[in-house]
């Protein structure tokens, strides 16, 4: 079918921190368990650094921050290797695997913007630093809550995950959508949102409902209208800084969003 000249065709999102688990925490005590195993300590705000990436490499550039870096030397008398890499990743998986079910609530609004988005003829794609058998936890338990994607592109069913485009590039082939400006990625992280602007797409950051932010609803919820406000404005920055087009609270805000890019794509701007 072919598109209506400057309308959107497909919005592709990522999953946790911006349409299932609020505040991305389900990898975070998981990161901080692996390690805990090898004798090195980290907090969760070190976790929280590399969001967004697939695990492994995640792992990677923890390990290459010099605290992390010299607390692991200290502990095994020389620098992380690829093999310690991999036991780490061999730890991490199944427990992720085995929490991620527990933080897989849709967040408030994505599931009445996907049907509104849907009504207006874009198809739903979806892109992910998880593996494969991570999502097939967390799935089942989305599709009740009403959400369930047109398409998954998981790490590992492309050469290489985020920054790079192969995650968004897979998923618009499997939409069928082209060129890649009629697609909006919708993520909370900063690599996320370079996944995007790599493959020639529209970026809208989530601010609040993921990774920078960092709190669940109720957290979020109970926050002092003037911490709410500098953590927001904390998180959006970062968002703006690594380029993307409009930052939003969170999905239940999109839809003037899709609006704004619609208007920009009739006038022949480009992102």
């Amino acid at each position: 079918m072919m598109a209506t000249p400057g309308l959107l065709r497909a919005v592709v999102f990522d999953w946790a921190g911006t349409v299932v688990d609020h505040g991305s925490l389900a990898p975070m005590g998981v990161f901080v368990e692996a390690f805990a195993e090898f004798g090195v300590a980290i907090s969760v705000d070190e976790a929280r650094g590399p969001m967004g990436m697939a695990k492994r490499p995640h792992i990677a550039a923890l390990l290459a921050q010099p605290r992390i870096a010299a607390a692991w030397t200290e502990q095994h008398g020389h620098i992380a290797t690829e093999a310690d890499i991999d036991a780490i990743y061999d730890v991490f998986v199944p427990k992720n695997r085995a929490v991620a079910a527990r933080f897989s609530d849709v967040i408030p609004g994505v599931v009445d913007v996907v049907r509104a988005l849907r009504k207006r003829g874009l198809k739903i794609g979806t892109t992910t630093g998880y593996t494969r058998d991570i999502m097939a936890e967390i799935l089942p338990v989305a599709a009740a809550q009403g959400f369930s994607p047109d398409c998954l592109v998981c790490t590992g069913d492309t050469p290489d995950g985020r920054p790079t485009p192969f995650m968004l590039w897979k998923a618009l082939t499997e939409l069928g959508v082209y060129p890649p400006w009629l697609c909006v990625k919708v993520d909370d992280t900063e690599v996320g949102i370079a996944e995007g602007i790599n493959a020639g797409a529209w970026t809208v950051g989530v601010a609040v409902t993921g990774n920078v932010f960092g709190h669940t609803l109720a957290e979020t919820q109970a926050l002092a209208p003037d911490v709410f406000r500098m953590k927001r404005a904390e998180a959006s920055a970062k968002l703006t800084a690594a380029g993307a087009h409009f930052v939003v609270k969170g999905v239940a805000d999109l839809m003037p969003v899709i609006a704004a890019i619609e208007g920009k794509l009739r006038r022949g701007e480009r992102p």
